[in-house]
């Protein structure tokens, strides 16, 4: 019953962050995203059968894929799949931080431990409001599809299963960090320098006896076999990563964290969640040295240590993406799920009734707000695809106007994603769609590139039709012939 009390806050906490989300400026990144709807576009391909050639990042993506086309099978629609596919991201976090918070045998309070972190985390989530996918709110980044919830799952998962493997002679736990380990690598080899550095690190510091070593060993080979179960996905990796990295310009890299940071300050909700941040740091770094038993000092270790060697390596390795900073935010909640370890919290059960019921009543309060965001009609989109529907011709747009309107047309290859050179641009996308060869018009918006147009035809040439934010360019019978594919 315990158990099943605390997925129910968990889930009600997630329903809160979620609708917080949906209902701020936030909503962008889960409902509009360009690379939030990666996972619908997917299921859509899926949907009218066409043929898989997809062109992915360094990231595959695949459990977000897997869950996303298993909630999509319900037949909600894209923005309550979105939405629905938000909740059990943060549901299946609270569960890795079950993992983590321990065993009844070896932990004093591990639910309420679980409990303690999932509401950290979604306070952090709830003070994230802007709608930059580049700010450094790093928590709500949990409810899309697509940045990363997967693996700031598995280093959750995988940190709670070393705990474990700490706390008993068995050999589920440490075949646990392999697989986790191997799964995650697979999908996303950020999950390297996330977690399986700075746990073997932290497992090395602790002890270094045959239980540290076989650790040590289930993490570097989940994390070998997880690379070479991605050689037979090079085809589908369009870009390996190694771009991402320049050291040589990490003052630039150092420069670009600092102002992301003055950004934050600037709003109160900035405030509150670098005050939250820097109050979980502190209680991390005191809960290291109150623990004594090595599974929950893992934890507690971790929790402090892996978002700021995270930190360094960004800015060591020249980086310029906010979203790569996630371990100050999943990391840190961490510190709550040992705290019950360390400190025993007089009138618990009461504190926890009470809790539990305020929770709830606010989650009830939040379902109104989903549904709005939900079913809020968007005429300028509604516009689009009722003509790109009622045309049954082919267009064409840019990454960021195009894949909104892709992913909610009747058929989403009437759309393809090109540069403004009309070449196919092959990111995140099914290439099939490629092979139409020519397209009769453009969708365009504030974020499209000026268009560059084959031989003698001229954007005067177009029909423009208005559909609010967005503008459709009819060309009627002129093909215009799309150009070879670049990533």
């Amino acid at each position: 019953m315990r158990e099943i009390v605390g997925v129910g806050v968990a889930t009600a906490l997630a329903i809160i962050v979620v609708a917080s989300v949906a209902g701020s400026d936030r909503s962008e990144l889960l409902l509009r995203d360009g690379d939030s709807l990666l996972t619908t576009l997917f299921a859509r391909s899926l949907e009218v059968g066409q043929p898989q050639d997809w062109a992915m990042s360094t990231v595959l993506f695949l459990p977000e894929l897997a869950v996303f086309c298993l909630l999509w099978a319900l037949g909600l629609g894209v923005n309550a799949t979105l939405v629905v596919s938000g909740v059990v991201n943060l549901v299946a976090l609270y569960a890795a931080f079950r993992v983590a918070a321990g065993s009844h045998a070896r932990a004093r309070a591990p639910i309420a431990g679980a409990v303690l972190g999932s509401a950290a985390f979604a306070l952090l989530a709830v003070l994230d409001t802007s709608a930059s996918r580049d700010a450094l709110e790093l928590a709500s980044l949990q409810a899309t599809t697509t940045y990363y919830a997967a693996t700031v799952v598995g280093s959750v998962l995988a940190v709670g299963l070393a705990r474990r493997a700490f706390e008993s002679s068995g050999w589920g736990a440490v075949i646990g960090v392999a697989v986790v380990s191997a799964a995650s690598v697979l999908s996303n080899p950020l999950f390297a320098a996330w977690t399986t550095v700075p746990l073997i690190a932290i497992v090395l510091l602790i002890s270094r006896d045959r239980r540290s070593r076989i650790v040590v060993a289930a993490l570097v080979v989940g994390a070998g076999l997880g690379m070479l179960a991605r050689l037979p996905f090079a085809g589908v990796i369009a870009n390996t990563g190694a771009g991402y990295a320049d050291p040589a310009h990490w003052l630039e890299s150092l420069g670009y964290y600092v102002v992301l940071v003055d950004e934050r300050a600037r709003t109160l909700t900035g405030v509150g969640a670098l005050v939250l941040s820097a109050l979980l740091f502190i209680a991390g770094v005191a809960l290291t040295g109150k623990l004594r038993e090595r599974g929950p000092r893992i934890v507690a270790l971790y929790s402090w240590t892996a978002p700021l060697l995270v930190l360094v390596d960004a800015i060591a390795l020249g980086t310029h993406a906010a979203r790569y900073l996630q371990p100050l935010a999943f990391a840190a909640a961490l510190t709550l799920v040992v705290a019950p370890d360390a400190v025993k919290i007089a009138y618990g059960r009461l504190a926890a009734a009470v809790a539990a019921g305020v929770v709830l009543v606010a989650a009830i309060a939040s379902l109104p707000r989903i549904t709005h965001a939900v079913s809020t009609p968007d005429a300028d989109l509604d516009c689009v695809t009722e003509w790109v529907d009622a045309s049954h011709r082919t267009g064409a747009g840019q990454f960021w106007t195009i894949r909104l309107p892709k992913a909610h047309v009747a058929d989403p290859r009437a759309l393809v994603q090109v540069d403004h050179r009309l070449n196919g641009y092959a990111w995140l996308v099914d290439r099939d769609d490629f092979t139409v060869g020519e397209v009769t018009y453009l969708v365009v918006d504030a974020q499209s590139s000026a268009f560059e147009l084959p031989g003698d035809v001229s954007m005067d040439d177009a029909r423009v039709v208005s559909c609010g934010r967005y503008s459709i360019l009819d060309f009627g019978d002129t093909a215009l012939p799309l150009g070879p594919q670049r990533s």
